[in-house]
């Protein structure tokens, strides 16, 4: 079989999605058990009760036949149901007959069920009687009638309720699971609640337990989160006041070689001082923003003069979109500045309606920042920076309601990826290289998409 025969057979043979469902699973696995200990049941009965049926109505033949028997014996006169060498005794049991042996059978027409006892009598002459089935036979296809019926009755009330049951189970995974994914997306204050978990006396089953630990870890999570925050803020700000003086004392020193590395120093730490007491203001979500119309071409011309690096920009399509100026212009200076700390001229930021791309030509994101997005003071072979500014440019654009994504350019060494898992990784452009380097690639391309409404030129 050829591969294209094969995947298209695959494809026929795929299941559709709703079968893994566990509620589907669990209806299909009652249902079979059922309808299999319905047959085994019904199967026992029916042989039990034809047994003795037909073996009630062989007694009474053969004692017929015995009577038969020493009544031809006798000369008396055979009764009504008995008869020498009859044409209608089954073949095969007038050959039983002929043989010396005696025996019964029931008749094979279903109009007049008999029930036929024969013998041999004067050497080869075969002595026969019939008494009359059909009450047996009645009575056997009713008990089927009512094994069939009970049985059906049973497997729908059993799948009935054992549907409404696994539902109620089912209904609380997916409870639990979309608190893990509102969990996961940064709701540290969503919790399952389960109402078998606030009482802990109470004998709790498997699902309870699996909420009250997802309950239990997100608190955790939580209290672990707000730490790391208030620490991150108490630090930064209480750097704040001995730095300020620290840059006073700097200014007042004589000019020289180690003034400048002093006051570039102290410069550098107050940055990254404003930089984390920006970062806790963005994990505590307290920022709010400011909303205007602006057009997006010349913004970001200003950007690109305000970063003094002789970023080119190119403006595809202008348009006026309803967004917080100062936010969107943080965003876009730390892709610039991150473009050509990282990354090779030339260094390109492109407008595309509410899409803004920018690129570079430098070695690309690295690995991890592709498929985690980008880590606080995670630096990679040696390169420059505290990945700070992707990081405020990532939560500054979550703070726009816009989607901020990261790719290598394709087919440059790196495959493309998206820390959002939004399509728009695809859009056209290079990138910008990730804050602390990369693998050896043609460039990397931020894209940053504004979810507000547009107002075309």
């Amino acid at each position: 079989m050829t591969p294209a025969r094969q995947n298209s057979s695959r494809r026929r043979l795929r299941l559709p999605a709703w079968t893994a469902s566990l509620t589907w699973k669990a209806a299909l696995f009652i249902t079979v058990m059922c309808c299999a200990l319905a047959a085994l049941l019904g199967v026992l009965v029916h042989v039990s009760v034809t047994d003795q049926t037909v073996g009630q109505a062989r007694q009474r033949a053969l004692s017929r036949l015995t009577e038969a028997t020493e009544a031809y014996q006798d000369g008396e006169r055979l009764g009504p149901f008995a008869g020498i060498d009859n044409p209608d005794v089954p073949a095969s049991l007038r050959e039983l007959a002929t043989d010396g042996e005696r025996g019964t059978m029931v008749s094979s027409d279903p109009a007049s069920p008999t029930m036929w006892a024969a013998g041999p009598v004067d050497g080869r002459r075969v002595i026969s009687v019939e008494v009359d089935y059909s009450q047996g036979a009645r009575t056997i296809d009713g008990l089927d009638r009512a094994i069939v019926g009970s049985s059906l009755l049973a497997i729908g009330a059993t799948l009935l309720v054992g549907a409404f049951a696994v539902t109620r189970v089912t209904q609380r995974l997916h409870a639990t699971a979309r608190v893990a994914r509102r969990i996961s997306g940064g709701d540290l204050d969503a919790r399952v609640s389960d109402s078998r978990t606030r009482h802990p006396a109470r004998r709790q089953d498997e699902v309870a337990a699996v909420a009250g630990a997802l309950d239990s870890m997100a608190s955790s999570l939580h209290r672990k989160l707000l730490s790391e925050q208030r620490f991150t803020a108490d630090v930064a700000h209480e750097l704040r006041t001995p730095l300020t003086g620290l840059h006073a004392a700097a200014e007042l020193l004589p000019p020289g070689r180690p003034t400048e590395l002093v006051r570039d120093r102290v410069a550098a730490l107050r940055t990254l001082t404003e930089d984390l007491l920006e970062i806790s203001r963005l994990d505590a979500r307290s920022e709010h923003v400011d909303l205007d119309d602006h057009w997006l071409g010349p913004l970001t011309e200003r950007v690109a003069r305000a970063s003094g690096t002789g970023t080119e920009v190119i403006v595809v399509r202008d348009v006026c979109v309803l967004t917080d100026r100062r936010r969107l212009e943080r965003v876009l200076g730390n892709l610039v500045a991150n473009a050509h700390r990282h990354g090779r001229p030339p260094v390109v930021l492109t407008v595309d309606g509410p899409v803004i791309t920018v690129r570079d030509h430098g070695r690309g994101y690295p690995d991890y920042l592709l498929e985690d997005g980008p880590q606080r003071f995670r630096t990679d072979n040696g390169s420059k920076g505290h990945g700070l500014g992707l990081t405020i440019a990532l939560g500054q654009a979550e703070v726009l309601g816009a989607r901020l994504t990261f790719a290598n350019v394709p087919g440059a060494g790196a495959p493309d990826a998206d820390v959002s898992g939004s399509p728009d990784a695809d859009a056209p452009g290079a990138g910008t290289p990730g804050e602390d380097g990369g693998g050896e690639t043609g460039g990397a391309v931020a894209t940053l998409t504004l979810p507000h409404g547009e107002h075309p030129a």
